[in-house]
């Protein structure tokens, strides 16, 4: 039986965290982007699957700790099969209308983690994708990052990354497609996240709920492999 190789990043808690646990009820082997050692449930999941879970040091925004990573996954393996870009920021400063003073380091750090930090971790990892057979490139996205029906009068940090991070896919899909990479854009909902800072629960769905809908798409479905497009978690397609 093949065993298959996933990389998550952003994996403490949240979504990723439970997009690793339902890889490993999966029976897949699983890397998991650890940011914060000192959150307690990853490593509590990685005592539960001591073989085939492992825990890597991991900023997405720091190129130094993603090049680091990408060693330490080489290390116990020859081949990444899915790499799932999970890890994602917001700020609180994002609420901001133009006629409020508006955080641009803030802004600045929105976009070096949920646009280019996505694209750092898949140049670091390509030795590793390169490998698979399956050389699936996954991306949680937004619907904040869709242009055509943006509604929102502030979040400008937030939204303007997302866009960002759906150009860089559509580039790296013009590149690597043909070489045989498949590629998944997903917004996944509205999730009980921990993103700023308190889980919120006011929002759709749990983290568990949300995960066993990205691995449907991201593992089980049949999309036209040569289109990209951003797909939310009832199957929809959103317009860029």
């Amino acid at each position: 039986m093949t065993t298959y190789h996933a990389l998550v990043t952003g994996a403490d808690r949240g979504l990723g965290l439970a997009l690793c646990d339902h890889l490993l009820q999966r029976g897949w082997r699983v890397f998991a982007g650890q940011y914060m050692p000192e959150w307690p449930e990853l490593a509590a999941l990685a005592a539960r699957y001591p073989t085939h879970l492992h825990l890597v040091p991991l900023d997405v925004a720091l190129t130094p700790s993603v090049k680091k990573a990408a060693e330490i996954v080489s290390a116990a393996t020859d081949c990444i099969d899915l790499l799932i870009n999970n890890a994602g920021v917001i700020s609180p400063t994002m609420y901001r209308t133009i006629r409020e003073a508006q955080d641009y380091d803030e802004m600045h750090r929105l976009y070096d983690v949920n646009a280019l930090g996505p694209l750092r971790v898949v140049e670091a990892f390509l030795s590793l994708t390169e490998q698979s057979t399956l050389k699936r490139l996954c991306f949680v996205s937004s619907e904040a990052g869709s242009i055509e029906r943006c509604r929102h009068i502030s979040w400008f940090g937030y939204c303007m990354s997302k866009a960002a991070l759906n150009m860089a896919v559509k580039i790296l899909f013009n590149d690597l497609r043909p070489q045989g990479y498949t590629f998944r854009l997903y917004h996944p909902g509205w999730i009980r996240s921990y993103m700023s800072g308190q889980k919120n629960t006011q929002a759709d769905m749990e983290p568990e709920q949300a995960a066993a809908h990205a691995l449907e798409f991201f593992i089980d479905a049949q999309p036209d492999e040569n289109r990209l497009a951003l797909i939310d978690y009832l199957g929809q397609t959103w317009p860029w």
